[in-house]
This record gives structure tokens, C-alpha cells and sequence, in this order.
């Protein structure tokens, strides 16, 4: 498994336990999918539960400066956001 992979599966998974989506509508989520707005379990309150758990699970560090909006519009931002964590 690659390394993508694996960051993928994490935060399919991830956003399955916080979200509550179950692994079904985690494993549907395209890179178009949108998040923030769009998935009603997505909240704001969630916004942090997510983040706190990116950090954990997959042992990053987010500065307060690097969260912005735009990396909650789409599952696709938000791989990319944590390929690029992971990868740094």
C-alpha cells in the first residue's frame, strides 16, 4: 500500500468515526465531494474534531495559519491538504 493510500484510508476512516458517516458513505466520498456545507454532519464543531484527529492519526502538526476554508470544500482538498502534511 502506498503511501497515498494509506493517508486515504486514514482519513476516509477518520471522517467515517467523526462524522459518523459509517465506512459506506466514507468509502463514496469522490474528490468532488464536498465537505464543509455540503455533509450536514460537517459542522463547524467538527472542523476541530477533524483537525485534532488528522494530527493523531496521522502524526502531523496543523498550524492555526494553514486552516482555511477552502480545504474543507472537497474530500479531494482535503487528501491533498494531508498528502502534503504527511509528505513535509
Amino acid at each position: 500500500m502506498t503511501e497515498a493510500n494509506t493517508v486515504d484510508a486514514t482519513l476516509r476512516a477518520l471522517l467515517a468515526d467523526v462524522l459518523g458517516l459509517g465506512e459506506a458513505r466514507a468509502a463514496a466520498l469522490t474528490e468532488d465531494s464536498g465537505l464543509f456545507g455540503e455533509l450536514p454532519e460537517f459542522d463547524s464543531m467538527a472542523v476541530a474534531t477533524v483537525l485534532t484527529e488528522m494530527e493523531d492519526r496521522l502524526g502531523i502538526l496543523i498550524d492555526d495559519d494553514e486552516v482555511d476554508g477552502e480545504i474543507f470544500e472537497t474530500y479531494g482538498n482535503l487528501l491533498a491538504f494531508s498528502l502534503r502534511k504527511v509528505t513535509d
